[in-house]
């Protein structure tokens, strides 16, 4: 049975999710939900997402949600296709660190500026600048961590693209088309990081998918 990942190609959740299965070259069932209409919060899909938000996911009679325990489901369960995203032993602890500084120190930021700076004028509405005044200088604080783990490494977790990579893309295409594209250019380890992850194949897909 194929797998299904319910949501919208406009979700970065979703995204990440889209994006570790084209790494691992699985087939998978798209099943849009029409975030306008409210359909997250309808029953049949709150069925499948209690908190009534995208992307949900089904592996035959296994049921998830969550982007990030989605991807790692993906990564360790279809461990043998693909780009591996995940490593064995001591160096998956620094792999998991990375992962969680993503989600706890990168994201919280980056989400707050993406909705300023990109999904407010695509809704029509008024940006505040200072909410994006406040965030900018945290965002860059933690870019300057990410500048030293990467003069140190070629990704966040260790010497090959994984999770803790990955989970950044979708938040991160979406910053690199606005002013603030500037905080990573200026650190020249970031830039490389970020033009290598943005390259990669299974990405240009999720892309692909969006813009369609």
């Amino acid at each position: 049975m194929v797998m299904k990942v319910h949501g919208s190609v406009f979700s970065t959740a979703a995204m990440r999710v889209f994006a570790a299965l084209y790494e691992k070259d699985l087939e998978f069932e798209f099943v849009p939900v029409d975030m306008r209409a409210g359909e997250h919060k309808k029953e049949h899909f709150l069925a499948l997402n209690p908190f009534g938000q995208v992307p949900a996911f089904e592996d035959g009679d296994l049921q998830l949600f969550e982007s990030r325990a989605i991807t790692q489901y993906i990564a360790h369960v279809y461990a043998d296709k693909g780009t591996p995203l995940v490593c064995e032993g001591k160096p998956m602890a620094t792999v998991g660190v990375w992962m969680e500084v993503e989600a706890h120190q990168f994201d919280p930021l980056a989400s707050k500026l993406q909705w300023e700076l990109v999904y407010k004028p695509m809704l029509g509405m008024a940006m505040d600048a200072a909410v994006v005044e406040e965030n900018e200088p945290k965002l860059a604080k933690v870019l300057d961590v990410y500048e030293a783990r990467l003069s140190r490494s070629k990704y966040l977790g260790c010497d090959c693209f994984t999770l803790a990579d990955l989970h950044h893309l979708p938040t991160l295409t979406n910053l690199m088309g606005t002013p603030l594209k500037k905080l990573f250019d200026a650190r020249p380890k970031v830039s490389a990081w970020v033009a290598d992850i943005m390259a990669r194949p299974a990405w240009a897909k999720v892309l692909a998918m969006r813009n369609q």
